[in-house]
């Protein structure tokens, strides 16, 4: 019979246990030295720079510690204007856009003629570029030419015929409609792919057992969707903190500073009014608050 025999306690790897041991790393070697590089490296710059007063071009740099961070909080009116309207877009998204993405994919969750075509009309926005979205909207906002007022006009509601973008009122919640627009087709796609993970038969059996549309949705729709509901609304909060695109092109921060945001005004202050210091410390606001919503996604995501 033989005998099983273990290793020795005083046994040493060999060389080639050695490099097996290695191999790994050396496959990740490439994309580690490229992550690194090009982003944990910026990142501590721009963390560095956010304590200093620096133009961005000059040698003259001056560290200051916390001073950028408390005139954010404390003294600029209009970053504290930047942080509540991106709270404000933020609850709308939140709101709006991901209730008509989970309204539209149980509609066509069923079986409906032409269902495809329909889902790819909806999704459509989601692919293009903000850039363009926030073009073609401004042209339809246009107060001589736009497509809006021009309807209005048409059905005798001419008296609602205003510039959207250049009133304080209506710029803000206009740019927002357009983020709407392009925004509802991407939860609808999550709901879809979690709504065709529902188990057909907790349904045949509660219509079994006498529920309702209404029950069936509050009972086991909801219920289902809850993964879903943890990534949908943590990519929106996100996503919202990040808005730059829209207002640049739309509104550019303004009438005034009325729209603007903190990605905004973090891109005037590095790149404009020559303040590399500032900007990197709202960009670090920015970043803080985004990975603070993050983490329900993040740890959702790891634990699936």
């Amino acid at each position: 019979m033989s005998a099983i025999t273990n290793t020795p306690p005083n046994h040493r790897p060999t060389h080639r246990h050695r490099r097996l041991r290695l191999t790994p790393y050396l496959f990740l070697a490439p994309a580690l030295i490229w992550y690194l590089v090009f982003l944990v490296y910026p990142m501590y710059q721009s963390l560095t720079i956010s304590f200093m007063n620096w133009d961005g071009l000059s040698a003259d740099i001056r560290y200051i510690g916390l001073d950028n961070y408390r005139r954010i909080f404390f003294e600029d009116d209009t970053a504290r204007l930047a942080l509540w309207n991106n709270v404000l877009w933020t609850l709308g998204t939140l709101l709006i856009p991901t209730t008509i993405g989970l309204m539209l994919a149980v509609a066509l969750d069923r079986k409906l003629r032409g269902r495809t075509v329909l889902r790819a009309i909806f999704y459509g926005p989601a692919v293009l570029p903000l850039v363009a979205v926030g073009m073609i909207w401004a042209w339809m906002y246009n107060p001589q030419f736009g497509f809006i007022n021009y309807v209005l006009k048409a059905i005798g509601l001419g008296f609602l015929a205003r510039g959207w973008l250049s009133v304080y009122e209506t710029a803000l919640p206009a740019t927002f409609l357009t983020a709407v627009w392009g925004g509802v087709g991407f939860p609808m796609v999550l709901y879809l792919a979690a709504l065709q993970a529902i188990p057909q038969e907790q349904y045949e059996a509660a219509k079994m057992d006498g529920a309702n549309g209404r029950q069936l949705f509050w009972k086991i729709t909801l219920p289902w969707l809850r993964e879903a509901n943890v990534i949908v609304f943590s990519l929106a909060v996100i996503n919202s903190f990040k808005t730059f695109d829209l207002i640049y092109t739309m509104t550019y921060g303004g009438p005034g500073r009325a729209t603007q945001v903190l990605g905004t005004w973090m891109y005037f202050h590095a790149f404009q009014y020559y303040n590399a210091g500032y900007g990197a410390a709202i960009a670090w606001v920015i970043a803080i608050i985004t990975l603070v919503m993050a983490i329900p996604y993040i740890q959702r995501m790891s634990r699936d």
